[in-house]
């Protein structure tokens, strides 16, 4: 019974699986959740997060305590009771103790503000990689669809092809045509099958291509939800590249994060040079501990001889002997033997090795490089987003004259085939006027699927969402 409702369950969530399509929207969706690339970064931006936390704690007083328990043989003094001791002695001592920067030349506050921009800079590094991701995803589900339409046109030149071996058929039955033309026919249908087996292995590697890129496993049941896409209206002199780019400027995560390492640089240097100003640190303790050498004493009274007078009466002295009994008790001792201290300690660096000067050198060099990086930034974003405008300008022009060229070649196709059916033209003239046909029909497809993938281009570094 159990294995029986386990094979229900297996169908029914196969078949569930399998009309759940996927659109180009869950497609980027899973990808942003499963790539490895993209959780790798958030793990850095993590990292980058406990140092800021960690730097900012720093600030913060410090607090320790500790105790030890020791047993010391041979001779030594007590610290406790300042006695020599010549035998195994059990002694403990427990602390507690604070230290407080006062001022360290603001080095300690600029390193603060330099890993929080840092972790902002690394969030903004996710963040650019996510809309990397999102756009190759998006390229890659276009792909399918462009390479799926490819294929039915390969297909329905297959089943042309195919009606028209029939028709050359009968014709040669009937003596109309010869038998040459019925071979051409034949060796056509061959090379239209060749060709749809092609775009069935284009069609299978764009789809392995997108699946790569959502992390899947396999491709089975893996069916997109493939939209309704006209052929897209676009007018490149309504965007202006300059718009596009202060847009983008306040948008695109790379500029953000580029920006944010510079300033965290600059954050840095401030830091570095803080280390050649005074440190002042305030401090503070307090303690107790055991000694096995601490006893407590009972004492015996009595009077000894000391000498004689000149009329040789004896003198004599008061006498106190202690008597050791016990050790005293650790409570006891603890309570008598606190000790507490503060102080102020002031250092002041004049030789260190040059090891601050190279730390601030170092640190004017990498403020260098991060705005070389910025700038970099900027310079590569102008010269995508207007590379991105003329290309899609381009694709526009070039739609509008797959356009015009699929009506001549459709236009020609009619009038061949017709005169091909009346044995007025040759079967290579009429496989010229169809092969010009496919021609037009593909390069009309490629035209509007690069005309819509330009476009998406210029929304994406508009902010708008990667939507179909």
């Amino acid at each position: 019974m159990r294995l029986v409702c386990y094979s229900i369950f297996v169908f029914f969530s196969a078949v569930v699986f399998a009309q759940s399509k996927w659109t180009m929207e869950r497609c980027i969706e899973h990808a942003l959740k499963n790539n490895i690339g993209i959780r790798q970064a958030e793990l850095n931006a993590k990292v980058a997060k406990n140092n800021a936390l960690q730097s900012k704690a720093g600030a913060l007083p410090a607090l320790n305590a500790g105790g030890a328990h020791t047993y010391n043989f041979g001779k030594t003094i007590d610290r406790f009771t300042n006695t020599f001791a010549d035998q195994m002695v059990l002694s403990q001592n427990l602390f507690l103790s604070t230290n407080l920067t006062l001022w360290s030349g603001l080095s300690q506050l600029n390193s603060i503000r330099q890993t929080d921009l840092n972790y902002r800079s690394a969030v903004e590094s996710v963040n650019q990689q996510k809309n990397d991701l999102a756009l190759n995803v998006a390229t890659a589900f276009l792909q399918v669809i462009y390479a799926d339409q490819l294929k039915q046109v390969q297909k329905n030149q297959v089943d042309i092809s195919i009606q028209q071996l029939e028709r050359t058929k009968s014709l040669f039955e009937a003596g109309t045509v010869a038998k040459g033309t019925l071979y051409d026919v034949e060796a056509q249908l061959g090379a239209d099958r060749f060709n749809f087996v092609s775009a069935e292995n284009n069609y299978s590697i764009a789809l392995l291509t997108l699946q790569q890129l959502l992390n899947l496993d396999s491709v089975k049941n893996f069916a997109l939800e493939i939209p309704l896409l006209s052929d897209p209206s676009f007018d490149g002199s309504q965007l202006i590249v300059q718009d596009i780019y202060a847009n983008a400027l306040k948008s695109q995560p790379q500029i953000k994060s580029a920006e944010l390492a510079w300033r965290g640089a600059e954050k840095g240097l401030a830091a570095s040079k803080g280390l050649r100003s005074p440190t002042l640190t305030f401090s503070a303790a307090i303690g107790s501990g055991f000694s096995g050498l601490n006893y407590n004493y009972d004492y015996s009274y009595g009077v000894v001889p000391a000498g004689y007078t000149s009329a040789f009466d004896t003198v004599y002295l008061f006498d106190v002997n202690p008597i050791r009994k016990e050790v005293k008790s650790f409570s006891d001792q603890f309570n008598a033997n606190i000790n507490r201290s503060i102080g102020l300690q002031l250092n002041v660096p004049i030789f260190n090795g040059l090891r601050t000067h190279v730390s601030v050198e170092n640190s004017k060099l990498n403020v260098f490089s991060q705005k070389l990086n910025f700038d970099l930034a900027k310079q590569q974003l102008w010269k995508n987003i207007a590379q991105a405008h003329a290309n899609a300008i381009a694709a526009q022009e070039k739609l509008k004259s797959a356009r015009q060229a699929i009506e001549a070649a459709e236009l020609s196709y009619r009038f061949s085939e017709s005169k091909f059916n009346a044995g007025a033209i040759s079967s290579f003239e009429f496989s010229t006027a169809r092969g010009r046909m496919l021609k037009a029909q593909s390069d009309l497809l490629n035209a509007r699927f690069d005309l819509i993938f330009r476009i998406k281009v210029l929304d994406f570094y508009q902010g708008k969402p990667l939507t179909l």
